[in-house]
């Protein structure tokens, strides 16, 4: 990867970086990759596109939060662990704060109308910067007519069965296309190995697999039966954010440590949040009967849902930089990178078609900031408050 290790860039930078990202980032975690994009990959050239999309395959397989996983990667490969962690902490505090805030009683906002305005602004931005990750990349990753065949049936199968069990075989589809169809460029020796060393991977996939089951086999209460059930919910969740919350309401709201209606307040208030939607558990962990309420609880129940996502795919990055550097792998990613662009298709349809667009002025809205993203590549975050700023308006 083209990133330095370690001495790529100050761990400050880093941090300051992703805490920006963490604070404009609307539009779950499709758009979130789409920031990403173009933050390290157009603006700061700290990945080139395959990298990025590399990067984004290896997440796609793995349970956790994609966009989290992803940023935490980048941080990795940009200064080591403590880039690692300096991304994930910028990534995740602000939305994590607010979250808590919310538990805190801050939550008349996101039942205002004005409110309900803002976030649908914000959903019309996210369309608009996927729309634009999905253009780009697929002018990248897909220049010939194998890979955009691959990514049209990606497309066509995951509409066709969009729960876990078609977006995994789109993956598969991808890797065993590529390997069989097309064929790879030699390796150049450019790319540098992850600041991670394959003893310290399998210390992070042991601590993974320990974890979980010292997880699934306690149902205490208190702080650790806290973190137990926010860990258990981060290592089985295949698919993205949302997917977690039928997890989190079996492990918090069945056993009576948080209610119903508290629950949905919170899922509700984490909509309008930047940043990854796993950070409502900063709100149940403070709110939770089962173990330290407050800044202690949501602490407790933040480490723990991510952790899980982290450890997998810092035990498998040193791996994963070895293995595609073989001719057959090698080409099973490029055929993997044509599938991602399938599902990022799919994601972008979905935002348009499933209400994220109402009417006429919505569309152009979109359209709009579309075009200030693509040619007058305006800074997302005045796209952002420009797309809810005019949501208020119309």
């Amino acid at each position: 990867m083209r990133a330095a290790g370690a001495a790529g860039a100050p761990i400050a930078e880093i941090f300051w970086v992703f805490l920006s990202l963490g604070l404009t980032s609307f539009g779950g975690p499709v758009a979130h990759l789409g920031y990403f994009r173009r933050e390290f990959v157009e603006r700061r050239l700290w990945l080139t596109e395959p990298d990025y999309a590399s990067i984004l395959a290896l997440c796609q397989f793995l349970p956790g939060p994609a966009s989290s996983q992803t940023g935490f990667c980048i941080g990795l490969v940009r200064g080591g662990w403590r880039g690692g962690l300096a991304a994930w902490a910028g990534f995740t505090l602000p939305s994590a704060l607010l979250m808590f805030l919310v538990a805190e009683g801050a939550g008349a906002f996101n039942r205002s109308r004005i409110g309900h305005d803002i976030l649908h602004g914000l959903q019309l931005a996210a369309i608009a910067v996927v729309a634009q990750a999905v253009w780009t990349m697929a002018r990248s990753l897909c220049p010939d007519a194998p890979r955009r065949v691959l990514a049209v049936v990606s497309l066509l199968v995951v509409a066709i069965s969009p729960g876990l069990g078609g977006q995994l075989l789109v993956l598969v589809i991808g890797a065993l296309a590529g390997r069989a169809l097309l064929t790879p460029p030699p390796p150049t020796g450019a790319d540098a190995a992850p600041p991670i060393s394959r003893r310290h991977g399998v210390v992070c996939l042991v601590a993974f697999f320990a974890l979980l089951l010292f997880a699934l086999a306690l149902r205490g209460h208190g702080a650790v039966g806290l973190f137990d059930a926010f860990y258990r919910a981060g290592a089985l969740v295949f698919g993205g954010g949302h997917v977690v919350l039928p997890l989190l309401r079996a492990a918090i709201v069945a056993p009576g440590w948080v209610s119903p209606a508290a629950f949905l307040t919170g899922y509700g208030a984490a909509q309008a949040m930047p940043g990854p939607l796993f950070t409502v558990a900063a709100y149940l962990g403070a709110i939770a009967a089962a173990g330290p309420h407050g800044l202690a609880g949501a602490s407790i129940a933040l480490v723990a849902i991510f952790l899980p996502g982290l450890l997998l795919v810092a035990g498998i990055l040193p791996f994963w930089h070895t293995l595609k550097q073989k001719s057959a792998i090698a080409a099973a990613v490029l055929g993997l990178n044509a599938a991602v662009v399938g599902l990022l298709a799919y994601a972008l349809l979905s935002l348009i078609l499933l209400g994220g667009v109402h009417g006429v002025f919505d569309i152009l809205i979109v359209v709009l900031a579309y075009l200030a993203l693509t040619l007058r590549r305006t800074p997302p975050i005045i796209v952002v408050g420009a797309c809810a700023l005019a949501a208020i308006i119309f």
